[in-house]
């Protein structure tokens, strides 16, 4: 196959001040790029990295992807503006195969592209492919629905629904069907029920979102659409938009340097050096682990983490995203909490580990200590708001109440008890005490 080569520019934000040029190579076997910042960006007051890998600097930023993990072939940054399995079959049904990481991110739609970079030629505009254009355009939520249900019913019978959905799935990550969903208050994520789903999975993702919330997690907002209804559809407000506003945006596994196996505690690390306020996302991460364990979420991947841009060339955790309970399936974490512990989803070893996020074990306890009660007490409630209950509830408890849960309220109950034992003769009264 002969080379092709494309040049496309790198802007940000509504006004496209431009942050860079991206050049793409593919010989049909092989694809890779480089990336290399505008002198305007380089010297420009507000600039900033657009990922730690990408420090501001003159020169180019070479990737290369293989067979086994093309989307290498992009700096992770702007991997992350391109879709996954869902997004990526779509176009596949609508453009045909053969389709290059370079065609993954600049077809995709620039009005909903993931984060604040954008894609355009050079006289600005959003590049498509003129053999093959996509449509664009704003669709109800009960037709994306329609589409979503007779793509996912057969795929090799729904071009004409690929082609139609695909304008609207844009460069949104994940395998399960979804769609974005332009409202009058602002860009949603809206996440399809499935003809295959055995569980109210999206039922139960709105509630658990909504239950780390009382947990006083940030989380971000949910709400079932179309409730009443056999495929009801989960609204996840996008937190990378305020109001016409791009929001900068990359992933903990792009933030960790594109590795597909990091650790929390190589997460913690990254939060020392790039955060805004250290202390308070070490903390929040903390508490995000201790709720997956608690919750039975094994899909906490690093792609399901991620970082938005503050200002003065730093960044602060996302809100929590694609939380979703398990009760039927082995209880392990995607990312460990470090090398020590392995995949082991433990409370225990978290709190062992509290450290690593700067917290003190008493810290640790008391934030899975509270964040553990208000799943026990609220659960139930939180999921007989999106009409769960019944058989259905009782399906999911096992993820609620789960052994974690248990071994928890025994760490809780030894250090408050251990807390309130009288010093012995040969013990100072003076010593620590438990916030």
């Amino acid at each position: 196959m002969a080379k092709t080569s494309r040049i496309v520019n790198v802007t940000i934000g509504a006004r496209n001040m431009n942050v860079g040029t991206l050049r793409f190579e593919s010989d049909g076997r092989r694809q890779s790029s480089a990336f290399e910042y505008d002198s305007a960006w380089l010297s420009f007051e507000g600039g900033f990295d657009i990922s730690p890998s990408l420090p501001r600097q003159p020169g180019p930023f070479f990737s290369s992807g293989t067979r086994d993990n093309p989307r290498a072939a992009l700096p992770g940054v702007i991997s992350d503006a391109t879709p996954d399995s869902w997004g990526r079959s779509l176009m596949r049904s609508a453009l045909g195969n053969g389709l290059t990481e370079f065609d993954y991110l600049t077809l995709s739609d620039d009005r909903t592209r993931q984060g604040a970079l954008r894609y355009l030629d050079e006289d600005g505009r959003q590049m498509a492919d003129p053999d093959r254009p996509l449509a664009r355009r704003t669709l109800p939520l009960e037709r994306l629905r329609a589409l979503a249900l007779a793509y996912d019913r057969d795929p090799a019978r729904a071009e004409a629904e690929a082609a139609e959905l695909t304008g609207a799935v844009g460069s949104l990550g994940g395998a399960r069907p979804k769609a974005n969903v332009i409202a009058e208050d602002g860009l949603f994520i809206a996440k399809f029920t499935s003809e295959r789903d055995g569980k109210p999975i999206e039922q139960v993702e709105v509630a658990t979102l909504n239950l780390a919330r009382d947990a006083g997690l940030r989380a971000s907002a949910a709400q079932l659409a179309l409730g009443n209804t056999r495929h009801p559809v989960a609204l996840i407000r996008r937190f990378d938009r305020r109001g016409d506003r791009r929001i900068p945006y990359m992933s903990a596994r792009t933030a960790l340097g594109g590795v597909e196996s990091g650790t929390y505690d190589e997460m913690a690390e990254v939060i020392r050096r790039i955060s805004k306020d250290p202390r308070a996302d070490l903390e929040e991460l903390f508490g995000r682990i201790a709720f997956t364990i608690l919750v039975a979420n094994t899909d906490d991947h690093l792609k399901n983490h991620g970082f938005l841009y503050l200002g003065d060339n730093r960044w602060g955790l996302t809100p929590a995203f694609d939380i979703n309970p398990q009760p039927d399936r082995q209880r392990s974490l995607e990312t460990p909490i470090s090398e020590l512990s392995g995949h082991d989803a433990s409370i225990e070893a978290l709190i062992e580990a509290a450290s690593f996020f700067d917290l003190g074990e008493a810290d640790g306890i008391r934030i899975a200590g509270r964040i553990g009660a208000v799943i026990r007490d609220n659960w139930r409630g939180r999921l007989e708001e999106q009409k769960v209950s019944g058989a259905q509830a009782r399906l999911y408890e096992p993820a609620f109440l789960n052994p974690e849960m248990e071994v928890l309220e025994k760490i809780v109950e030894g250090r408050f008890r251990k807390a309130e034992t009288p010093p012995r003769s040969d013990q100072s009264p003076g010593g620590p005490g438990i916030p």
